[in-house]
């Protein structure tokens, strides 16, 4: 069993930046990709950004391409997820996920582990 924990979440203006962190308890794969979702009021999670274990392979969603950076650091087990130039439409519970497997991927359902969210707010 793996636990997953973000933090870093918080109220901010746009055009501001935050970093969202999210460990690992453990590490029980040899190869996996950790995901990042978000999930606004109203509608369902999305995907925003994957990294694989190794971080050279990474993908993001088209609405977030330039402005976040999402990166990985296997000794302290953690998934970074650098914002910047936030926008109010960004607003949502942020998630990280784990998958068991190399590929980077976008749907949910390939991840197996997930984390309990942290809330970014980003006011106009």
């Amino acid at each position: 069993q793996v636990q997953l924990v973000e933090s870093g979440g918080g109220l901010v203006q746009a055009g501001d930046s935050l970093r969202l962190s999210c460990l690992a308890s453990r590490r029980t794969f040899s190869t996996y990709a950790m995901g990042w979702f978000r999930q606004a009021p109203g509608k369902e999670r999305e995907f925003v950004a994957a990294v694989s274990w190794s971080g050279r392979s990474t993908y993001y969603t088209n609405s977030v391409k330039g402005r976040f950076t999402v990166s990985m650091d296997n000794a302290k087990n953690t998934v970074y997820l650098q914002m910047n130039s936030l926008i109010p439409e960004d607003t949502a519970v942020y998630y990280c996920a784990l998958a068991p497997h190399e590929v980077v991927t976008t749907p949910p359902s390939r991840y197996q582990y997930w984390g309990q969210g942290t809330q970014v707010t980003v006011s106009s």
